[in-house]
């Protein structure tokens, strides 16, 4: 089991950053791979960034390239998502994930564990 706790969202203006943390109790965080996903009201939950359970691979969705950064600290047991230029568009609850596969996932469906969210908002 593990468990998932976002934090560092908030009301930014556009062009600000925010960067939200995502903290894993247990002990195997190392054997996770981790991904960020949004939600806006009316809309599917879409993938943002993913890394790999050594955090030598990453991926993005096309929308954040060049402004989120996504990184895994093994040794705190936590996740980052660091996200620059902001737009309006970017404002959602966003999740992190974990996932036992090998590698990086967009799919929702390769997450088993998620938490609460954190919400971003964006304003123009």
């Amino acid at each position: 089991q593990v468990q998932l706790v976002e934090s560092g969202g908030g009301l930014v203006q556009a062009g600000g950053s925010l960067r939200l943390s995502c903290a894993a109790s247990g002990r195997t965080f190392s054997s996770y791979a981790m991904g960020w996903f949004r939600q806006s009201p009316g809309k599917e939950r879409e993938f943002v960034a993913a890394i790999s359970r050594s955090g030598r691979s990453t991926d993005y969705v096309d929308s954040v390239k060049g402004r989120f950064t996504v990184s895994k600290d093994n040794a705190k047991n936590t996740v980052y998502l660091a996200m620059n230029v902001l737009k309006p568009e970017d404002t959602a609850l966003y999740y992190c994930a974990a996932t036992s596969a090998f590698g990086t996932s967009s799919s929702p469906r390769e997450y088993a564990y998620w938490g609460k969210g954190t919400q971003v908002t964006v304003s123009s």
